[in-house]
């Protein structure tokens, strides 16, 4: 395999980090600030958008973006000569480092599994595409068919892997037509299984006491079922999510208007254990943990977004990474790369 000897950022990637981070932060605020099961109409409604349409679908999004990153990480470090799978073990040690601490204060946190699974795809680098890609996708449908949510990321590395592989991010206007192929037919099974999965529904239920045994059991199914069928689908809304984003991007009024998630993308790993500390240090200061509403989370969640994409944009105009990355670099290189911005710019 020849490596890449193209340094530069790939925009698009940034942008799609970016917008996987809006959707992680509504899935994750829920469990952090221990919000009970929703009871009132509009708390309901946001609690099924958020089961349609966000829960399993970002997760997706960011663990396919780091398969790419790990291609990209080796494959540049090969090109210039370094020894490539030692910084990227390095890279990964980090990760897990950063993660075990983050799991202290979000115990669903993801880099610890991204690290683990990352050095269980090392080897992968080595195997022809077509392979991975076979593997990746057969690994995908099992563990996505049985709900298997923590395994998931796994192939989805996998798969991002291939795609840096087919150099399919590095090429994106020759691949324009099947991406767009693609993303119509990803869209059709959306909506589909969206429809689909209605049907199991769950009824708004004041007390379950005034249930019999069997309607007990039939709430129960599909309380289990609607949640099930949402994760089964979720790689399809995923990839029809990506090819949206992708495709907007190859316009330059969708590019400057989509323009605050590049920076929010570039400052990800910052970001993500930002939302955390953000998310945290709300709720103690104003007192919300365990007496906030379902909808009331979006507000917050909201307020987070306009801090955290301004933060980004301003300290990317004076510095180079965001402050957790130019940590992860410095673990990974074992030397402290220069932070500010050079006089000439970006």
């Amino acid at each position: 395999m020849q490596p890449t000897d193209n340094n530069k950022r790939i925009d698009t990637l940034d942008y799609l980090r970016g917008f996987a981070l809006l959707g992680i932060i509504l899935v994750n605020i829920p469990a952090l600030m221990w919000i009970e099961p929703p009871t009132l109409t509009s708390d309901i409604a946001y609690s099924r958008f958020l089961t349609l349409f966000i829960e399993g679908k970002f997760f997706i999004i960011f663990s396919f973006l780091f398969g790419i990153g790990f291609y990209l990480f080796i494959s540049r470090a090969l090109a210039r000569n370094e020894k490539a799978y030692s910084l990227f073990s390095r890279r990964l040690l980090m990760l897990l480092l950063m993660g075990i601490v983050h799991f202290y204060f979000q115990p669903g946190e993801a880099l610890t599994v991204y690290a683990i699974f990352g050095f269980v795809a090392l080897p992968f680098y080595k195997i022809r595409k077509q392979f991975n890609l076979i593997i990746g996708l057969i690994l995908l449908a099992i563990t996505a068919y049985w709900g298997l949510k923590i395994l998931m990321p796994f192939p989805l590395i996998l798969l991002g892997l291939t795609a840096g592989q087919y150099r399919l991010f590095e090429n994106i206007s020759i691949h324009r037509n099947k991406i767009i192929l693609v993303t119509i037919v990803m869209g059709c099974i959306s909506i589909a299984s969206w429809i689909y999965q209605w049907q199991y529904v769950p009824d708004a239920i004041d007390t379950m006491d005034q249930l019999s045994k069997d309607q007990l059991d039939v709430h129960i199914t599909n309380i289990e079922q609607f949640a099930l069928i949402g994760l089964q689908f979720s790689p399809f809304a995923s990839a029809f999510y990506m090819g949206t984003i992708i495709l907007l991007l190859q316009n330059s009024l969708f590019q400057q208007l989509l323009s605050p998630l590049k920076a929010y993308g570039r400052m990800a790993l910052t970001n993500y254990l930002g939302q955390t500390a953000l998310i945290l240090v709300i709720g103690h200061a104003f007192q919300l943990i365990g007496q906030l509403r379902y909808i009331e989370s979006l507000w917050i969640c909201l307020g987070i977004y306009v801090c955290q994409l301004l933060f980004s944009k301003l300290w990317l105009h004076f510095f180079r990474f965001g402050p957790m990355e130019w940590l992860w670099r410095m673990g990974t290189y074992w030397t402290a790369p220069p932070l500010r911005q050079s006089k000439k710019g970006h």
